[in-house]
Order: C-alpha cells, then sequence, then structure tokens
C-alpha cells in the first residue's frame, strides 16, 4: 500500500491537539510498519524537522495557499501524482473532491451542533474555521471509505447527526510516553526558572474556545482562594491577556489577576515538568470529543479534577475527582477536598497513572493500520 497522510499543520512551530494526534500517528506507524509506503503532505513553516526520517516515509512541503484551497485543490492532486492508495485526512476536514479513496478523522462535531453555549464566544478565526467545516464535512463524512473518531461518546454524537453506518469507528487517542511523573530536581528547577513557575500552584489548560469553561474554572479558584488558609497562584499557558482581564472582569474577581501566573506557549516535552509540580489538574471542560490533557495530568502522577460531560467520564473513568462543569461551586468543593485530604489525594494519583497507561500512540496506530488493510481490501 501507499498511504498519504495529510499533515497540513506539523511544521508549524506552536503546534496544538489535532497536530499532536497526527505526529503521534506518524511517529508509532514509524515503529509498527516497516512494509507499506507513506507519503507525508505538510505545508512549509519553521518547524521542519519534527517528523523522524524512516525509509518508507517520504515528506512532502506542498504550496497551495491558505488552508481551504490546500486542503481542497493542492491536496488531492499531490496524493493522486504521488499515486497514493488511501488518503488520511487527520484534521477534521478533508477534500470534497478526492480522487484517491478517503479515511476521514472527524475529532469532534461541536461546529455542527446548535448547542447556545458554542454560539457565543471564540475568535473570529474559530467562528471561521466552524463556517468551513460545517461546509465541507458531512460530504466529506459521506464519502470517505471510513471516518474514525476519537471515543464511543462521539461516535454516538456523530452517528445520529450524520446517519453513518459501518464505515464510522471510534479509535481512542493515547498520551505521550514522556508523560510521567517527573522527580529529578535539576529538571524541575529547570522548568520552574524557565517558566517563572510559583511555589504553590495548581494548573489549568484553558484557551479562548467557550467549551473550555474558563470563566466558571477561574470563578471557582477564586472563592478557594478567598476561603484557603494556604494561598496558590494558577498557571496558565499561553493565553491572551487582554482576554483574561475581560473575563475576569465578567465573573467579578478581577482582583485575582495577581494570582494567576501566565507561561506563554510552552513546548510539549516541557510540560510533564510543570504538571509534574502542580497541586491539582483543572480540566472541567463543557465539551470534549477525548480528552488527551487528562491523561496527561493523570500519566504525570497528579489528581485531575474534569467533567461529567460528552467524552470525559469514558476517559477518565474512576481516576478523576468529576464535577459538573456548570457549577463553579462543585469545582471550588473538588479542589477544597483534594487540597484537604492527602490520602484522597495520592489514592487520586495512584488510580490515574494506572488508567493513562491504557491509552497509548502506539495501539491508536495498529488500529489506523488495521483500517488502512481493510480499505485497501475493499478498494482492490
Amino acid at each position: 500500500m501507499k498511504i498519504g497522510i495529510e499533515g497540513q499543520r506539523l511544521y508549524r512551530k506552536k503546534k496544538h491537539g489535532m497536530d499532536m494526534v497526527a505526529l503521534e500517528l506518524i511517529k508509532n506507524l514509524q515503529v509498527i510498519d516497516k512494509e507499506n509506503e507513506y507519503v507525508i503532505f505538510v505545508k512549509p513553516d519553521e518547524d521542519n524537522t519534527c517528523i523522524p526520517k524512516a525509509d518508507n516515509f517520504k515528506v512532502i512541503e506542498l504550496g497551495g495557499g491558505p488552508y481551504p484551497t490546500w486542503e481542497q485543490f493542492a491536496l488531492p492532486k499531490a496524493a493522486a501524482a504521488e499515486g497514493c492508495d488511501i488518503l488520511h485526512c487527520t484534521s477534521n476536514t478533508g477534500p470534497i473532491k478526492s480522487k484517491v479513496p478517503l479515511v476521514t478523522i472527524l475529532h469532534d462535531i461541536i461546529y455542527l451542533e446548535s448547542v447556545s453555549i458554542f454560539k457565543k464566544g471564540g475568535t473570529w478565526y474559530q467562528k471561521l474555521g466552524n463556517m468551513y467545516r460545517r461546509w465541507v464535512v458531512p460530504p466529506v463524512a459521506r464519502k470517505s471509505k471510513r471516518v474514525s473518531t476519537v471515543s464511543n461518546f462521539e461516535k454516538d454524537r456523530i452517528k445520529n447527526f450524520m446517519g453513518l453506518g459501518d464505515n464510522l469507528v471510534a479509535i481512542h487517542n493515547g498520551v505521550g510516553e514522556h508523560f510521567q511523573p517527573v522527580t529529578d530536581q535539576e529538571t524541575l528547577s529547570k522548568a520552574k526558572e524557565q517558566y517563572a513557575l510559583p511555589d504553590n500552584f495548581m494548573f489549568f489548560l484553558g484557551n479562548t474556545d467557550p467549551k473550555k469553561n474558563t470563566p466558571n474554572t477561574l470563578k471557582a479558584f477564586a472563592d478557594f482562594n478567598k476561603k484557603s488558609e494556604i494561598k496558590y497562584k494558577l498557571v496558565m499557558l499561553d493565553y491572551e491577556e487582554n482576554a483574561l482581564r475581560k473575563i475576569l472582569s465578567d465573573i467579578g474577581c478581577p482582583e485575582i489577576r495577581e494570582d494567576i501566573h501566565l507561561t506563554g506557549y510552552v513546548v510539549n516535552t516541557d510540560l510533564p515538568a510543570i504538571i509534574s509540580q502542580c497541586k491539582v489538574f483543572l480540566y472541567p471542560s463543557l465539551r470534549e470529543s477525548f480528552g488527551i490533557p487528562i491523561l496527561e495530568g493523570m500519566a504525570c502522577g497528579v489528581p485531575v479534577i474534569t467533567s461529567n460531560t460528552s467524552s470525559m467520564p469514558e476517559i477518565a473513568g474512576d481516576a478523576a475527582l468529576i464535577v459538573d462543569p456548570h457549577k463553579s461551586e462543585e469545582i471550588t468543593s473538588a479542589i477544597q477536598k483534594i487540597v484537604d485530604n492527602e490520602e484522597y489525594r495520592e489514592e487520586l494519583c495512584k488510580k490515574g497513572v494506572e488508567r493513562a497507561k491504557i491509552f497509548s500512540w502506539k495501539n491508536m496506530a495498529k488500529e489506523y493500520l488495521k483500517l488502512y488493510e481493510e480499505v485497501y481490501s475493499e478498494i482492490n
């Protein structure tokens, strides 16, 4: 087989969720498959060494303008020219007209759901992206030989929304092997100095997307700190200052800005050393198709607070403290329980480490290799 993999954003310096999934898929396919040929289609950018070299893997830097024109015109043309038997589109969308049979990952269909909390907020870039997906995804999904998604929850949502049948499968994401408890003091100190980490802190992996539930999380943290004798800081990553101040003003807590530390962008390989130093990992999102950060927190041996909605209970199992994310007081109580009860905290940490071991990128890659073989058998 010759398998094309869409990895348009893989060379960009600041990688995010879908980019990391595609990169881990490629790295693990390189380990388990030495026989089939692979062609990775990327857009030229800064980080052009992130994909390891392998004899049966070829990387093509493909121009073609903005995301929509690159995907709809340059990508299918290049895949056909390379003689690909299958084109695997990894980023929630794909070309509507492709001569090469498609396998498409739909990480989620939030952008198709008419849920009021997702209509408001978000940047214009996010809104335009969602408009593009609304136009592209339904015909691409119907045309694809296989549509995969990342949890059984999301599979049910897609099936009910689009009416897809046997061509729809669930393949769980994994967690990077570098996510593990960091105990080496030199590594911890280096991360603390590099990112100016405070001594006592909680960690919140949020962004401007409304589904990340930033207002309720910040309110819960503020309410906890008001009651607690020991004051904590809240560490957040690449968050825009003005956006943060607006949220704090909206929730009536502008005074806690001094308790929030923004690190700026953090390279993925540095995250374990940061997470391992936090008291609590906060991830009470409103809606997730999977929730990789839940596993990253667990794998690093810290207690995780997450939500009782969408896929999160499926991923967390009994190894995280589950709350109603719409109720900030529940998040506050959960923080209090972990901070006050060291025995419970340690039990949660142990369960989390074991739970995270169930999900691996290698297992995910094996599932996709099996899926490629099924599709190839059907079309030949």
